[in-house]
């Protein structure tokens, strides 16, 4: 078995949504979430969708594309990182949900394909969803920013994510956990983001980081020194181009390995000339219009995206 660790891949698992709107069971603490005053919001999210598809198809991405299914009204299911994710000794995990109409988008049937169509081989699935009895939630790769290479996760805590759940998931994955508060103004006060994701990501070599969002100064430092200490240049992010989803990219790569590193058209145009320089030494920036779902799902590209580390047991039948 394969068990060399990758930072990128070019396996995406994505989910083409069936009932996308704003998700009113978790307005309440991702403050990214608006509303949209238009009437075709499910229409305009499909068609931002398949266009992000299609790019990182063209571009030699392996996208498995699944159906959301219409029955059980699950708004956020085009964000499937955050209940699950892949890994490359073959264990999934599978992660405790804050929102209770987001719990019903764990779908055994997504597993089977992976194992029975896709070739991937699943040695263990480790399940950390007994949390949700306990009102403790990780919301997966959107609670977690993984540094595979270095064996490190990155949690922000939140509403979202607990700190004990968090240390579980750690112990039991073997990373190396480094937590902190991360916090964006809201009608004047400051509160929890609620995602990680939103304000750092990670790729080989390379970090993107709003560290003026870690407000206190011995969070930040443990932060800053542990990113440092791996060799990563680091791409600091304002406020600001959180808030247009510039923290919310993901790394991954082609069947012929060039790396890509993926965010939306409001993300890429939120950088700087500089920005998208030091990046663009990493890999080629890709960028699609992802304004419905933004604005609607408080989500951006990497959360639409969850990344198939998974060995494969065969040929996948493309």
């Amino acid at each position: 078995m394969n068990t060399t660790l990758e930072q990128s891949t070019p396996h995406i698992l994505m989910v083409r949504p069936a009932t996308f709107r704003k998700n009113e069971e978790t307005a309440g603490n991702n403050h990214y979430q608006k509303d949209a005053h238009v009437d075709d919001v499910h229409e305009l999210a499909l068609e931002e969708f398949d266009q992000m598809v299609d790019d990182l198809r063209a571009r030699g991405v392996h996208v498995m594309v699944t159906e959301d299914d219409p029955s059980t009204d699950t708004p956020d299911a085009l964000f499937p990182n955050n209940w699950v994710s892949f890994h490359a000794d073959g264990r999934v995990g599978l992660y405790p949900m804050f929102a209770p109409n987001r719990r019903k988008e764990r779908r055994e049937d997504i597993l089977h394909d992976l194992v029975h169509v896709e070739g991937f081989d699943m040695t263990e699935i480790v399940d950390f969803t007994e949390f949700e009895a306990h009102d403790a939630f990780l919301e997966g790769t959107g609670s977690m920013v993984l540094d595979r290479i270095h064996r490190k996760a990155y949690a922000a805590l939140s509403p979202r994510t607990d700190r004990m759940a968090f240390e579980q998931w750690c112990d039991t994955m073997g990373l190396e956990g480094i937590v902190f508060e991360a916090l964006q103004s809201v009608d004047g006060n400051r509160m929890p983001i609620y995602h990680t994701n939103v304000m750092m990501a990670i790729g080989t070599g390379w970090a993107a980081v709003c560290l003026d969002s870690v407000d206190h100064p011995e969070d930040k430092k443990i932060l800053q020194a542990s990113l440092e200490s791996d060799g990563l240049t680091i791409v600091t992010l304002s406020e600001d181009q959180i808030n247009r989803f510039a923290g919310n990219m993901l790394e991954v790569q082609t069947s012929s390995g060039e790396k890509l590193v993926v965010m939306s058209r409001q993300a890429f145009d939120a950088l700087t000339e500089g920005q998208r320089g030091t990046l663009g030494r990493f890999g080629t920036l890709v960028h699609n219009r992802l304004d419905t779902i933004e604005l609607c799902g408080g989500g951006s590209a990497r959360c639409m995206m969850a990344e198939v580390h998974l060995p494969f047991e065969s040929q996948p039948q493309l």
